[in-house]
């Protein structure tokens, strides 16, 4: 997977591709990360990238002019010709994260993730210039109902959610019972020391009797997301998600409420 990360601050994607799994990933050639700085494909003298949007308002707007090169920079095409829209090529994704856009979830993590490059617009100030959007977007991703300063924050957020879903990155162990999984949040987890404080480790978790445990990490699941999420136990009994033995504890956990 190759990411294309377009900023005005490349600087703070920079340094989560040089820290820890990823740069390992990175390392290894499972991963290949590229910045562009958007300043660079602006042509007065003082790199500017932002000015007051028509029909007056607070706040700036990205221009589409550098944006527009750095795009094209990076081998994407504007779509809109005077003749009328283009088809769309096979390439990379061309992603712009908005609070405006489609909600960034665990399954659409998962369909980018099957993506060869994904190509990131980080936005600033009051966003961009609708044109851009129009003229080279695939998808405008919103990773929660609320307003970030920075674009980058959004971008990594995608990026750190897809590049783990990746083959080799992590265990397919610790992936298959993570939160969302089967339609339910994860467990609760603990390890040393037995005792901290006045608060023990569960003695199921020390019995060693595999079954059992199985069977009290289920059950906490089931508990942990009707109390959090109630809406994903909604959702997965809407979908059919959920196998004999969990929808029986779904049960008798609504029933003890």
């Amino acid at each position: 997977m190759k990411y294309t990360v377009l900023s005005l601050f490349p600087e703070i994607t920079d340094a989560f591709f040089a820290a820890s799994i990823i740069a390992r990933a990175v390392e290894r050639g499972m991963v290949e990360y590229c910045s562009v700085n958007i300043r660079d494909f602006a042509l007065d003298k003082h790199k500017t990238c932002d000015d007051a949007p028509y029909g007056g308002g607070a706040g700036m707007l990205m221009l589409p002019e550098p944006l527009g090169r750095a795009l094209e920079a990076v081998g994407v095409r504007n779509r809109l010709t005077e003749s009328g829209e283009l088809p769309r090529e096979k390439g990379p994704r061309i992603i712009y994260l908005s609070p405006s856009g489609r909600p960034f979830t665990q399954a659409y993590a998962g369909e980018l993730a099957a993506e060869k490059e994904l190509i990131l617009l980080c936005g600033r100030y009051e966003g961009i210039d609708q044109r851009i959007i129009d003229a080279y977007v695939d998808d405008e991703i919103s990773v929660g109902d609320y307003v970030l300063s920075s674009g980058e924050a959004a971008a990594l957020v995608v990026i750190d959610a897809t590049y783990r879903l990746l083959d080799q990155v992590i265990t397919p162990e610790s992936l298959a019972e993570e939160s969302f999984s089967g339609g339910l949040l994860e467990y609760p987890q603990y390890t040393r020391p037995e005792i901290y404080g006045i608060l023990r480790v569960p003695e199921v978790l020390l019995s060693g009797h595999h079954e059992n445990i199985r069977r009290w990490r289920l059950k906490k699941r089931v508990e942990k997301t009707l109390a959090l999420r109630p809406d994903l136990i909604r959702r997965g009994e809407a979908l059919g998600l959920f196998d004999a033995e969990t929808r029986k504890l779904i049960q008798e956990a609504q029933g003890e409420k």
